[in-house]
């Protein structure tokens, strides 16, 4: 038997019938959860999934496997340990989120600038007032912590709107798609700049709670803060403070500490926090396009080519 790929990603015909064609001589089995595996799971050479579906028992049992392409930018739920020890490489979709992503930060600005929300309550009740406050986002500062791929769209999707942009990464490494760009160390200084602070940050031991207290309190009480990062960059409870205290005006959270976000907890009540269930780098492109990313990685594997996309470093954790 040649080459064997199992894939748990859901099911789309046409994607897997033109990746068929494109690899005739890779045999390819696609099924809808990792636990119709079976006897695969002793000849697979190569998984795609989501990431979700892997334990240490599973990963020591394929002892064939020697690639895992996940179909998500997040690593923080694999079997780490167990892969590293099997020596098996792990590439990611990282990238493909960033143009939903961006767009739905913009979804949250404009909202909140433009009071959508009211006006559809006004609606609901049949009322006429055109004493709303509305605000623009021309002249306004974006403040990106997170400046990767998705922090980049967001970015020029900010200057498009005429905002100044401003991008934290680890290192303060300047990037062309920011008009300024400072160092993770420096963002206590930065942050009462910044109109809208947006966190795009992975789920790393260095980011856990870089969102706490301290940095709600520095910015602008008419400051508002987005998360589509992950849950863990946010002390909720620090943030909930803030909020009810008036040091800043609103925050809209596409991700949380827990998910789904407990029943009891206080964000569900609170009028100056918008809830969206973890959903802003979902779009119908998104398949497909992570499949481009794994089909240029399985010709580089198949031609035996040392040239990977978006490898992932097991120790770095992105």
């Amino acid at each position: 038997m040649g080459m064997q790929v199992v894939a748990t990603v859901g099911r789309n015909e046409a994607l897997e019938k033109r990746i068929q064609s494109e690899f005739p001589t890779v045999q390819f089995t696609f099924l809808k959860k990792m636990k119709e595996i079976g006897e695969n799971r002793y000849t697979a050479e190569i998984l795609v999934t989501y990431g979700e579906d892997l334990d240490e028992k599973l990963i020591n049992e394929m002892k064939n496997l020697r690639w895992i392409m996940v179909m998500s930018a997040g690593i923080e739920k694999l079997p780490l340990d167990a892969i590293k020890k099997n020596h098996i490489i792990v590439t990611n979709a990282r990238g493909i989120h960033k143009i939903p992503m961006a767009e739905f930060v913009f979804g949250y600005i404009l909202q909140y600038a433009k009071q959508l929300p009211l006006f559809k309550k006004q609606q609901s009740e049949k009322v006429w007032n055109r004493k709303v406050h509305l605000q623009e986002i021309y002249g306004k500062t974006m403040l990106v912590v997170g400046a990767g791929a998705i922090g980049s769209q967001i970015s020029r999707y900010g200057k498009t709107f005429g905002m100044h942009t401003i991008g934290i990464n680890r290192s303060g490494k300047e990037n062309p798609d920011f008009d300024a760009t400072y160092s993770l160390e420096q963002l206590n200084h930065i942050l009462p700049e910044a109109d809208y602070v947006i966190s795009v940050l992975p789920n790393t031991v260095s980011t856990n709670k870089i969102f706490s207290r301290q940095q709600f309190f520095k910015m602008k009480k008419e400051a508002v803060f987005i998360n589509i990062g992950r849950g863990n960059a946010v002390d909720e409870h620090a943030l909930m403070e803030a909020l009810e205290e008036g040091q800043l005006a609103h925050a809209f959270l596409d991700v949380f500490e827990k998910e789904p976000l407990p029943a009891d907890h206080p964000f569900w009540k609170s009028d100056k926090v918008t809830i969206t269930p973890h959903l802003s780098a979902i779009s119908d492109m998104y398949l497909p396009r992570a499949y481009e990313i794994f089909v240029k990685n399985l010709w580089n594997y198949v031609n035996k080519e040392n040239n990977w996309i978006n490898l992932v470093d097991l120790n770095r954790g992105y």
